[in-house]
């Protein structure tokens, strides 16, 4: 039985601000936020209006029916990131295994013709944030409000935008 866990939306805005403030202390800017749809579209507005930061959407719904025509390739978001020195940052509501992120990884690779994840131009230029983070998920954020064992505690967490 899965354990459900509430946000409300002061912890939201709590987190968001968390967030803002350890991106501030990197002293580390991005040039715009990507919000992953569906979950990612809130935290990414917040975050754009708390910062003042132009905010993008990118739509990544991997545990969707009709895959093809749900998920987007953005050639143009990985050029800027990764061709172009532009500074991205893409959040997520929850990083629960890393699949959306892996996703974005190995589809912008492909997109510029560039094989290792780990290079410098990655990290500089593409970060990436989650209100939640599993730390058993195979890509890790950069900043994040907490960390939760997601699949130890079994935990479902709902957000004040889903009810």
């Amino acid at each position: 039985m899965k354990n459900i866990r509430e946000y409300t939306w002061q912890g939201v805005e709590e987190a968001i601000n968390s967030i803002a403030m350890q991106m501030f202390k990197d002293e580390w800017r991005p040039d715009y936020i990507v919000g992953i749809t569906r979950g990612g579209l809130v935290p990414a507005v917040l975050l754009s209006h708390a910062t003042d930061i132009p905010m993008k959407t990118l739509c990544v719904q991997l545990e969707s029916e009709g895959l093809d025509e749900n998920t987007e390739r953005n050639a143009q978001m990985a050029r800027d990131a990764l061709k172009n020195n532009k500074k991205i940052l893409i959040i997520d509501d929850i990083n629960r295994g890393g699949d959306a992120i892996t996703w974005i990884i190995d589809d912008w690779q492909d997109v510029v013709g560039m094989s290792n994840y780990h290079s410098e131009s990655w990290h500089s230029n593409v970060r990436f944030a989650s209100l939640i983070d599993n730390p058993n998920s195979k890509v890790p954020m950069d900043y994040c409000n907490e960390e939760v064992d997601l699949d130890e505690e079994e935990i479902w967490v709902e957000f004040p935008w889903e009810s």
